[in-house]
């Protein structure tokens, strides 16, 4: 009898003993964070490379039970890239979970202030596991581009600049395709009915807006100078917008349009043709894409720069009184000596 019970004593001791190592192995806290936590894996690294890169971040306390506990749970056959949010204390069972989930943290993918596609590639990847040359190539395929409704010189103009939430892995396809949802989604009922009104269809509103956002800093300028558009085009009237001249030439930096520029062979000549040119020429922003929906109703037909270098703007019904405001910016260019 005493056998037995020595017996049992001893078995209870062992499986208090293997719980303890259990426990040690399997739930005992074992990450260290010290930072904001984001860890990425990245497309096809193996379990090796990814528990390096946990050891090299200072995440992991016990690479040994890391690696006995991912064993057990199959997780070197089912590495998912992505970007993984850590949290101090996590447990190898708890992490292992997670990456072994897929369940990412997305990125909070932000973008603004774009004059091309070439510029829009390189910063998709800087905050995106996207590689910017096989982005470049769909942005370039004709037949890719008309199968999402587009052109290539009106492309730019899908992409609504905002903040998305993304996940850092996603696929160039996939990026296009969420980034044509976004678009649809904005041009919801509301802004159709109002581009209607106007007279423009949806991207014709991008290309104004567009044109009015390289004209002025000024917001509160914005909804006037769509005005100014909008009274042009209802009278076929050349638009004679110099950002698109700028465009046309590849020069943003020209101060001074001068007679010369106008007669530059393009469609995005608005001095020479009539109407909208074939595109935008650059991503705008959403005010000012409500601006032109919301556009000004007036009559007047002309604008020009202020004298004082302010940045606003004369606005005129007629030519000879906007004629009279051109002379006086002229002269204080001269002034100025800007050529």
């Amino acid at each position: 009898m005493k056998i037995v019970m020595k017996l049992l004593l001893v078995f209870v001791i062992l499986g208090i003993l293997a719980a303890g190592v259990g426990y040690f192995f399997v739930y005992r806290p074992n990450i260290r964070v010290q930072d904001n936590g984001i860890f990425l894996i990245h497309k096809g690294e193996s379990f090796d490379t990814v528990t390096l890169h946990l050891q090299e971040r200072g995440f992991l306390q016990n690479e040994y039970t890391f690696r006995k506990v991912a064993g057990l749970k199959k997780y070197p056959e089912l590495v998912k890239s992505g970007r993984y949010k850590l949290t101090d204390r996590m447990s190898n069972n708890e992490l292992i979970n997670l990456l072994r989930s897929g369940r990412q943290e997305p990125v909070h993918f932000t973008f603004n202030n774009i004059r091309t596609l070439e510029q829009f590639a390189g910063i998709v990847s800087k905050q995106l596991a996207v590689d910017s040359s096989a982005l470049s190539a769909l942005l370039t395929d004709e037949q890719y581009v008309a199968s999402l409704g587009f052109t290539r010189e009106n492309l730019i103009g899908m992409f609504i600049p905002n903040t998305y939430q993304i996940y850092w892995d996603i696929s160039p396809l996939n990026f296009m395709a969420r980034m044509q949802e976004e678009y649809r989604k904005f041009w919801n009922d509301e802004r159709k009915h109002k581009a209607e009104r106007a007279g423009l269809s949806p991207m014709d509103v991008v290309i104004l807006a567009s044109i009015i956002e390289e004209e002025t800093t000024r917001p509160k300028e914005y909804p006037i100078i769509a005005g100014v558009y909008i009274n042009r085009l209802k009278r076929n009237i050349p638009l004679a917008a110099c950002p698109t001249l700028k465009f046309a030439l590849g020069d943003f930096t020209l101060k001074r349009v001068l007679k010369i520029h106008t007669e530059v062979e393009s469609p995005y000549n608005t001095y020479k043709y009539k109407g909208l040119p074939p595109g935008p020429v650059r991503m705008p922003s959403v005010q000012v894409i409500d601006a032109v929906l919301n556009y000004r109703k007036h009559d007047y037909f002309y604008f020009c720069a202020k004298s004082d270098f302010s940045g606003e703007h004369h606005f005129s019904r007629t030519l000879r009184q906007h004629n009279d405001f051109a002379r006086q910016y002229h002269q204080a260019l001269n002034k100025r000596k800007i050529y």
